[in-house]
């Protein structure tokens, strides 16, 4: 039996939720489907300290794998400023506040549809 392939709404909720999980900071949602093929989603994610961005990136590859999401790559998860997580349909971004505001990712991608709240945490159930 071939597994379906998850949909890009309910794995940005699977992202979000695992952020929730453990605490993540200004979680933010940008809908990229009219802005690029790269990816359709990115969710941006603050976290307090280096060790906490590396156990959110962790916690979301964790709850994606449960659902056998493949990650396609990811970066920075040494340094801890700013770690970056390819689901292939949705990239995660986790960074310290600093980082956050330097690279202001929100303001790059200004005109995409942004959220802070158009996903509810629970992926659906099917």
């Amino acid at each position: 039996m071939k597994k379906q392939k998850m949909l890009s709404e309910d794995l940005v909720k699977l992202a979000i939720a695992a952020l929730e999980d453990i605490k993540a900071q200004d979680i933010t949602s940008i809908d990229v489907r009219d802005k690029t093929s790269i990816t359709d989603y990115m969710v941006i994610a603050s976290g307090t300290s280096s060790r906490h961005v590396k156990s959110l990136v962790d916690n979301v590859l964790e709850k994606v794998k449960e659902k056998g999401v493949r990650p396609l790559g990811s970066e920075g998860l040494d340094s801890g400023e700013w770690a970056l997580l390819d689901l292939g349909d949705i990239v995660v971004h986790v960074m310290l506040p600093t980082a956050r505001q330097f690279y202001d990712l929100e303001r790059l991608w200004r005109g995409a549809e942004q959220s802070r709240a158009q996903f509810s945490s629970e992926p659906d159930q099917e």
